[in-house]
């Protein structure tokens, strides 16, 4: 193999499919990237058998070939490269990188010992980066951490003809986000659990100028794709049953309050420093007021009151202050309807644009009030 390429570009490819390879791989091979010239360009690929990752950029190829090297070291070598051209070279079991004065030789791995990657599957749909990349920041606001339960560690996005829905539960919260795009088949539905970490990981690569292009096939309902911008992921869905959620929206709320949602935000911040780790901040809501408190008598206490506008019977609730100001941050928009029923029935929080307009419905956070002592 022996080819040209732009120094800057091989680097932002190099980094960008070595992402998938893990600190620790299962099988030394699976430490490998490949690269492949051919047809004008270089070809980068890896694989740890749940995500892969394809890419390639222009090259001038004098000779074309397939070689696999450390991927990781692949990637501290050119991001530290310094001129505009760097020049691949392989003689034998080595590979020769030259940029400028500076010169670099790897071992060659086995080629033929990597892993295929899997094929991808038929175009789903598309719809353009940033719609994307903001419904996957909203629906991750739940991911669980809790390995030891796959499920909750997943996105489960539903594909219903136009329409997408994301959603995702910790069993102490559900964030759900939701957008319109651009699917193949006007009457799909169907439903795939994907890794909540890719899916972010996928959301925050992403051109924004580009559209991203979704990849599955509802018969073999195993493989979700991911296109954007000549980068190509894939990731093995979760498998398992994701909780029966739905039934936890209300049909009605019979109390409803309009706050500032950065004047919101602010106060949580100020009242939880004196709240002790994991107690909740308790939230008064009386007349057209909040009032925000936090701590016990015979420690530090805090206690902050915002103009709201309410309608409904008085409430008192209690939250983990982390989980609602990840919420909260989560919402687009300048204002936030807290909608509720009693004070230990999940609370629905939206965003809207005006305080007398009308809730967006494309993100719902709900949020399980936690016991306090009154």
């Amino acid at each position: 193999m022996k080819v040209e390429v732009n120094s800057q570009a091989l680097a932002d490819a190099v980094a960008w499919t070595t992402r998938v390879i893990d600190a620790r791989p299962a099988s030394p091979i699976l430490a490998g990237i490949r690269l492949e010239a051919i047809d004008g360009t270089l070809q980068l690929s890896a694989f740890n058998y749940a995500i892969s990752a394809r890419h390639h950029i222009e090259a001038g190829v004098d000779e074309s070939g397939s070689i696999l090297v450390l991927g990781k070291l692949l990637a501290d070598i050119t991001k530290s490269l310094p001129a505009a051209k760097t020049y691949l070279s392989t003689d034998g079991s080595t590979l020769t990188i030259t940029s400028g004065k500076s010169t670099f030789t790897m071992q060659l791995m086995p080629d033929n010992e990597y892993p295929d990657l899997p094929v991808v599957p038929a175009k789903l749909g598309q719809v353009d980066a940033q719609t994307f990349a903001q419904a996957v920041a909203q629906a991750s606001v739940a991911v669980s951490r809790e390995e030891n339960r796959p499920v909750l560690t997943g996105i489960r996005v539903q594909f219903q003809g136009n329409k997408v829905i994301m959603s995702s539960t910790d069993r102490f919260r559900l964030s759900r986000s939701s957008f319109t795009w651009t699917p193949e088949n006007p009457d799909i539905n169907t439903t795939a659990l994907v890794r909540g970490a890719l899916l972010r990981d996928v959301a925050r690569s992403l051109d924004e100028h580009q559209n991203i292009v979704v990849d599955f096939d509802p018969e073999n309902p195993s493989l979700l794709g991911f296109e954007n911008a000549g980068r190509v992921s894939t990731s093995q869905l979760i498998d398992g049953e994701f909780p029966a959620v739905d039934r936890l929206y209300a049909d009605e709320y019979p109390i409803h309050a309009v706050i500032n949602k950065q004047d919101l935000i602010s106060a949580i911040k100020r009242v939880s420093l004196v709240a002790e780790r994991n107690a909740p901040i308790r939230m008064a809501f009386t007349s057209q007021e909040l009032t925000l408190t936090a701590g016990s008598v015979d420690e530090a206490q805090a206690k902050e009151i915002l103009d709201i506008d309410m309608d409904g019977e008085d409430i008192t609730v209690a939250f983990n202050p982390a989980y609602l100001i990840e919420g909260l941050s989560a919402i687009s928009e300048p204002f936030v309807r807290m909608k509720m029923t009693t004070a230990v029935k999940p609370v629905e929080f939206n965003g809207q644009q005006e305080s007398n307009s009308e809730e967006s419905m494309d993100y719902r956070y709900l949020l399980v009030p936690m016991r306090f002592n009154s």
